[in-house]
C-alpha cells in the first residue's frame, strides 16, 4: 500500500511540476514599502495560489524560508510538500521591480524528493 500512496504522491507532485513548467509561471506582488521586500509567508501563499491556478489542483502546502528582496536577479528556494511528506523544490527569481511591485518567475524542480523514512 505504501508504494501506491508514494506513487500517487509522486504523480501528483509531478503533475504540479509539469503544469508549472508548461505554463511558464510568473507572479507579482505590490508590497508598499520604500525598499520592496515580500515576506516569506506572503510569498508562500502567492506561490500556492499560482500553482493551484496553473495546475487545476488543490492549493498545495508551500513554505519559503526567507523574505524575497525586490532586486532583479534575487532568488530564493521554496518547498512544496505533499501530504505524505514528499517534496518538490521551487526556485523563485525576481524579474523586475516597478516602484513597490516585485515581479518574479518560478520553476519547480523536475524530480520529487521522497518522504524521509
Amino acid at each position: 500500500m505504501a508504494t501506491v500512496r508514494s506513487s500517487a504522491t509522486a504523480w501528483s507532485l509531478s503533475a504540479v511540476a509539469a503544469g508549472v513548467l508548461l505554463a511558464g509561471c510568473s507572479g507579482s506582488v505590490t508590497v508598499g514599502k520604500t525598499t520592496p521586500k515580500l515576506s516569506a509567508d506572503k510569498l508562500s501563499d502567492t506561490l500556492a495560489e499560482k500553482l493551484a491556478a496553473t495546475t487545476g489542483q488543490p492549493k498545495p502546502d508551500v513554505s519559503c524560508p526567507e523574505d524575497l528582496v525586490g532586486k532583479v536577479g534575487t532568488t530564493t528556494r521554496c518547498t512544496l510538500t505533499a501530504g505524505d511528506g514528499g517534496s518538490l523544490g521551487v526556485t523563485v527569481t525576481v524579474t523586475s521591480v516597478e516602484d513597490d511591485r516585485i515581479n518574479f518567475d518560478f520553476k519547480a524542480d523536475d524530480k520529487v524528493s521522497p518522504a524521509a523514512s
